[in-house]
């Protein structure tokens, strides 16, 4: 199956437990973003797989408007639902699909992107689109879920996320990200690192995994090797799953 209608399928049904994750609207990353950004309230901006609209919210109070684009129209419901909810007016929503944005060349003062390139099959194609759509000297914001550059550990952490959701394409490395904004003409000006606590059973039925499913999950976790153990601080008690850590990247670059 295409792995865009794998996405659209899995957050069709999951887009109200989106809108409610702690993870997503209560994450420090979120903060991070909005104290990087450089705001002086006249942008357009413009947020990339809105998700559950927890960027685009943050973000409404502070610039002039905000174009919200998913390419599941339940989650760019329920987006728009908890946005306006929030008494933001400035919100404009719009399916559209990432690699290939709905938009004119250099519209927007301001992109961000967060908690969703792990799912773009072409994500070169992505950040090629974003610079298209940034006006010169615009700022592009992103922040998704990475990899240690380690191998071993790159592997483990995509076959634990692809297992639990199908429409995981690659979450890749810091240093693959960087490469790829850089060689789209952006200047990177600052990033940062954060470390993110995953609640195994909250996790898995985020993305509603049979119980099955999460059995043989959890069996392979506990099975991985003490050297990914330590990496990923992954915590079993009684033979249960309780948790585990990843990481994400947060980046900020430049249209030149």
């Amino acid at each position: 199956m295409d792995i865009k209608k794998d996405v659209q399928e899995q957050f069709g049904k999951s887009a109200d437990s989106y809108v409610s994750s702690s993870i997503h609207k209560k994450g420090k990353d979120l903060q991070k973003l909005l104290e990087m950004a450089a705001l002086h309230g006249e942008e357009e901006m413009l947020d990339i797989a809105t998700g559950g609209g927890h960027t685009a919210n943050a973000f409404a109070p502070y610039v002039k408007k905000v174009t919200a684009v998913d390419i599941t129209a339940e989650m760019l419901s329920a987006a728009e639902n908890f946005i306006k909810g929030n008494g933001n007016q400035n919100v404009d929503f719009f399916i559209g699909d990432a690699e290939n944005l709905p938009f004119p060349d250099e519209t927007f003062d301001l992109v961000t992107c967060r908690i969703a390139p792990h799912h773009f099959p072409n994500v070169k194609r992505f950040v090629n689109e974003v610079y298209r759509v940034l006006k010169p000297n615009g700022q592009f914001l992103l922040d998704d879920n990475v990899t240690p550059e380690e191998e071993e550990f790159d592997q483990f952490y995509n076959t634990i996320e692809k297992w639990r959701d199908y429409s995981h394409y690659r979450a890749w490395k810091k240093s693959e990200w960087l490469q790829m904004i850089e060689l789209n003409s952006f200047e990177i000006i600052e990033w940062h690192r954060f470390e993110k606590t995953f609640q195994f059973e909250s996790w898995c039925n985020r993305m509603n995994l049979p119980q099955t499913e999460q059995e043989k999950l959890a069996q392979y976790i506990i099975n991985s090797s003490p050297k990914v153990k330590r990496k990923f601080r992954i915590k079993i008690e009684h033979d249960q799953v309780i948790s585990f850590q990843g990481e994400a990247a947060v980046i900020k670059a430049i249209r030149k």
